[in-house]
């Protein structure tokens, strides 16, 4: 690597450190500077000790020193030892458990912030999926091993600086021995913390494998599959063979790492410290008498804790940091990476519906070569009730995705009023929107927090919009029953239908001018979705609708329907026009009504 990489690797990692510190710092200066003092007070006195308090103990007693100032040395040290270990014990019950709770807490609330944030597009690249796991499991373990690799390298250098300025001034070359053997390792530590990184980045992207079949066999709703089909065997060797892999790449690692550590620890401690150093004091203090008993002890403890010293500062330090870095890069891409889809400078009303106009739109997701929307237009009338109609992968969902803007239009524009959505803020344009998506969520909370997806609901408005969702089923504790039992061993557990009207409900509480419905009625029974059709036509006259089903039941009664094929209008009109039309939306529409003739 050229001398220039180098120097700007260091100054990235440096970068990277500085970076998790203040972070660290803004949630909890206490814990920062006081982590940092509390070990400085709990490893110096120790150190010092053994070299400068040991160094007057042997001299004093060789020289037949008086008794009482030994033992006052002695009771001196012993003290200091003490109060060390007091003010550390008191540091750690008082603000330590504490502290570190209220780090783990905020750096995870700031991940969680910026998940919520993070376009949609970026959990179409796996790479970026990666790499977003990574940051969000490695966090808090980054942030507490910074912290103390940052610590005891502040430890370090006051140790080095004191005990150098004793040794330099019983023995010098000691010293020069000991930076000879490390200076000559700290390319090998640093090697070995590029591995570290790369290690790590590899075993996460295994594990994230096999942690999806681990979840397949504890989440609920896979236990029905599981126990009525043979996927069982299926799923059990993919998951053995990723866990294989996992164990496969940790031994392709740790073999090389095996070697490095002890190339490292071998050379350095055994033939460097224990060797060489331990001969020329070993000859300094019994051939040439040059140093006395206490000068023994002290030039050999003190030696041995600066060569540690050294070695942490630049070999251990340097790997620690460098793998570190690694990781902390991947949390300060995700933290600090911006959103494509940004907000306009005008605040969208969330008033009456207006009219809605795709203009020649074309859209790709990330990674595709085709469109997946090609050069679509439409005009829907403000409280007209569309329907958006198609075989799988037509583009139906993708075209309210775009309408939502959690992605934005390849060409065309898309207007509501007179303005293009891509004027509004993100969070107006997207809160005059209802939507209940197919893949729609329960959350562990109350009924009324999961129809207001919010804390603060009212609890007739939430009563009203279940009852015109359909869901009859009796509450214990009315809106403020508990679904689930993520947080509470008594939650309600809903069917698969009851859910869907759960989800149903939130677009009868919202008030909003626009509403959006991705197969509302995939989980209804025929009766609940004639009551959920008639509903929405009763009950949402005021407001624009936008269906999207592969019943076509549910899309019948719409104003217009449009047939989507390939990423394009193929068919429009009222249902009774299409099917005199005779065309593909006929042609489907009968082969479902013969099914139910059948």
């Amino acid at each position: 690597m050229k001398i220039k990489d180098r120097i700007k690797n260091f100054f990235k990692t440096v970068s990277n450190i500085l970076y998790i510190l203040k972070l660290m710092f803004r949630i909890s200066p206490v814990l920062v500077i006081g982590e940092i003092f509390e070990h400085i007070m709990s490893v110096m006195p120790s150190r010092i000790i053994s070299v400068i308090g040991l160094k007057f103990v042997i001299d004093e007693v060789q020289r037949g020193g008086d008794p009482v100032k030994i033992l006052a040395g002695v009771a001196l040290m012993i003290g200091v030892l003490v109060l060390g270990e007091i003010s550390t014990s008191l540091f750690f019950e008082l603000f330590v458990h504490r502290e570190r709770e209220k780090i783990d807490l905020g750096i995870q609330s700031m991940f969680y912030k910026k998940a919520a944030e993070l376009d949609m597009k970026k959990y179409d690249d796996p790479a970026y999926y990666s790499d977003f796991i990574l940051s969000v499991e490695n966090s808090s373990d980054s942030i507490k091993y910074t912290l103390g690799i940052v610590k005891g390298w502040i430890e370090e250098v006051i140790s080095f600086i004191t005990i150098s300025a004793v040794l330099l001034s019983i023995d010098p070359v000691c010293l020069l021995i000991v930076l000879c053997f490390v200076t000559v390792f700290i390319p090998l530590g640093k090697y070995t913390g590029l591995l570290q990184t790369k290690r790590r980045e590899d075993i996460t992207e295994k594990h994230r494998i096999s942690d999806y079949f681990a979840r397949v066999f504890y989440l609920p709703d896979y236990a029905g599959e599981i126990r009525t089909s043979g996927i069982y065997p299926l799923l059990r060797s993919r998951f053995m063979k990723s866990a294989d892999e996992v164990i496969d790449t940790q031994k392709k690692y740790m073999k090389k790492l095996d070697i490095l550590f002890f190339i490292q620890d071998f050379t350095i401690q055994c033939i460097g410290f224990m060797l060489v150093l331990g001969i020329y004091i070993g000859y300094q203090t019994l051939v040439t008498g040059n140093m006395s008993a206490g000068d023994f002890v002290a030039t050999f403890n003190g030696s041995v804790q600066i060569g540690s010293g050294i070695l942490y500062l630049t070999v251990y330090s340097l790997r620690s940091f460098t793998e570190r870095s690694g990781m902390i890069e991947k949390c300060k891409e995700f933290l600090s990476a911006e959103n494509e889809i940004k907000d306009g400078k005008h605040k969208a009303a969330c008033g009456t519906p207006e009219r809605i106009k795709l203009d020649n739109i074309s859209f790709s997701y990330e990674g595709k070569d085709e469109n997946c929307i090609n050069g679509v237009s439409l005009d829907i009338a403000p409280c007209e009730k569309i329907a958006l109609v198609g075989y799988n992968g037509a583009g139906k969902t993708t075209l309210t995705n775009l309408l939502l803007r959690l992605y934005d239009v390849n060409d065309g524009k898309i207007i509501i009023g007179d303005r293009d959505i891509r004027e509004e803020t993100v969070y107006s344009h997207r809160n005059r929107f209802a939507a209940v998506f197919q893949d729609f969520c329960i959350f562990g909370a109350t009924v009324g927090e999961n129809v207001a997806l919010s804390k603060d609901f009212d609890p007739q408005r939430v009563t009203e919009a279940l009852k015109k969702a359909g869901f009859t089923k009796e509450l214990p504790d009315g809106a403020d029953t508990v679904l689930l039992r993520e947080f509470s061993d008594d939650g309600l557990m809903l069917s698969g239908g009851e859910e869907q009207k759960i989800a149903i409900a939130r677009v009868f509480y919202k008030n909003c001018p626009y509403i959006i419905l991705d197969e509302p009625s995939a989980n209804l029974d025929p009766v609940s979705e004639y009551e959920l059709n008639k509903a929405i036509k009763d009950g949402c006259n005021d407001k624009t609708v936008i269906f999207i089903s592969h019943r076509l039941s549910t899309t019948r009664h719409a104003d217009r329907i449009f047939m989507l094929e390939n990423g394009r209008i193929i068919e429009t009109g009222s249902h009774e026009k299409l099917m005199e039309m005779n065309g593909k939306y006929a042609a489907m529409f009968r082969m479902q009504a013969e099914k139910y003739k059948e």
